[in-house]
């Protein structure tokens, strides 16, 4: 009479640990990269009733339940935040906590602390690799990735530069039109700006000469010198004859700068890659469309974000962009015998299989997305389902001890009327 009693009290224990499950699932609907837990249920070995043949069996109830986590794809939200990153596939990010423990979680919630450093929400430091000069080498260890807050990108000098622009064909060699000016901005090795003047002065029909001047101030020596000289030819189309694309660039020489900076050689590209006459001659006034050129100032570091496949990437205040390092991504055959060990990290076990660790989208790792997040893959109906399931079993097996109870009351009446 005292089975029916510890038999449902396997079940009462099951079902209360199986709604624990669902609880948790639920409560972690929404944290990010949260993987849903799922129950399994086992029977206990059963007593053997007789001898014969075949002898009858009665369960001794449930076993203490089993979970295993469902490592399923979570949607992913565009947060467009510059530091969050989702992986979509498989893999996990890898993180380091204050006891340098290696960890790995699916929460791409990261950002920078005081010191630089690329962590977590909760702190830990995020892993992977450290660019030497802007490139990256995924095959060394990976470490803690850093970003130096204070550091300089030095000075770019300009070595070429480009003008679209049209020259005036119905200006005459004197008078209105006849001569026009471009101003451009070069960048010297300190990071100076100058301000040349491209001269323009109509020589004849389809003909022009140029003069390219800096102002007197820039220079150690003064006076109006030109830094470059030329003329400049045009076909009955209005495109560029001479100097021809053949001949290259034209150059700018630039020496003796006041403030002490290398000298420039620049080249002045007339054609684009393609041959196409970057300086035309049309019957329109004459006019600059667009001017490019390859210097830079000096610039410090004014953003940090995250590219798509890891990369991380510094914007400096001069417009320039350097890759400072890449996530790292774990790859593990069985991902289920991880332990979580709170806040959205999961720790190897002993039954874990060594983490492979290279860049996203190699052998087998997921791609990195940036500016977005993983969900939670927690289906909420299922969980519902499985609560009510769950409740009425709990119900049933409550039932099992209140009959049982009754049963033996009257067998104790029996012998106490």
């Amino acid at each position: 009479m005292f089975a029916p009693f510890s038999t449902a009290l396997t079940a009462l224990q099951s079902d209360s640990s199986a709604i624990d499950v669902v609880g948790n699932n639920l409560a972690n609907l929404n944290t990010t990269g949260f993987k849903t837990e799922t129950v399994n249920f086992e029977d206990l070995m059963a007593q053997t009733l007789g001898v014969a043949s075949t002898p009858g069996q009665i369960g001794l109830g449930v076993a203490p339940i089993q979970t295993a986590t469902q490592y399923t794809q979570g949607t992913l939200t565009s947060t467009n935040g510059p530091l969050d990153a989702a992986i979509q596939g498989n893999g996990f990010f890898v993180v380091k906590d204050a006891t340098n423990q290696t960890l790995y979680t699916r929460d791409g919630s990261f950002q920078l602390d005081t010191n630089g450093n690329l962590v977590t929400s909760t702190g830990e430091m995020v892993q992977g690799w450290s660019a030497v000069n802007g490139v990256v080498n995924p095959n060394g260890t990976v470490g803690n990735i850093s970003v130096p807050l204070g550091s300089v990108s030095p000075a770019t000098p300009t070595t070429s530069l480009s003008v679209t622009m049209n020259l005036d064909a119905s200006a005459g060699t004197t008078g209105a039109g006849s001569t026009f000016s471009a101003p451009i901005q070069v960048v010297d090795s300190q990071g100076t700006t100058h301000d040349l003047t491209i001269n323009f002065q109509k020589t004849g029909a389809n003909a022009w000469s140029y003069t390219v001047t800096i102002p007197p101030a820039d220079l150690k020596a003064g006076g109006t010198a030109p830094v470059a000289t030329g003329n400049l030819t045009f076909d009955g189309t209005g495109n560029l004859l001479t100097p021809a694309a053949s001949s290259g660039p034209a150059t700018i020489k630039i020496t003796g700068l006041a403030d002490g900076a290398n000298d420039m050689n620049i080249n002045w590209n007339l054609f684009d890659p393609s041959g196409t006459s970057l300086v035309t001659q049309f019957a329109q006034t004459s006019s600059v469309g667009s001017f490019s050129q390859n210097g830079a100032a000096a610039g410090q570091i004014n953003n940090v974000s995250l590219s798509n496949g890891g990369l991380l990437v510094a914007t400096y205040t001069n417009g320039q962009q350097l890759t400072i390092g890449q996530l790292a991504v774990a790859s593990i055959a069985n991902p289920e015998s991880l332990l979580s060990v709170g806040n959205n990290n999961l720790a190897a076990t002993a039954s874990t299989a060594p983490a492979a660790i290279g860049p996203a989208g190699s052998a087998g790792r997921g791609s990195i997305v940036a500016g977005s997040l993983e969900n939670s893959n927690v289906d909420m109906a299922t969980e519902f389902t499985n609560l009510l399931t769950y409740e009425r079993s709990y119900q049933a097996a409550s039932r099992v001890i209140t009959t049982n109870d009754q049963l033996l009351q009257e067998t104790v009446n029996l012998i106490h009327p």
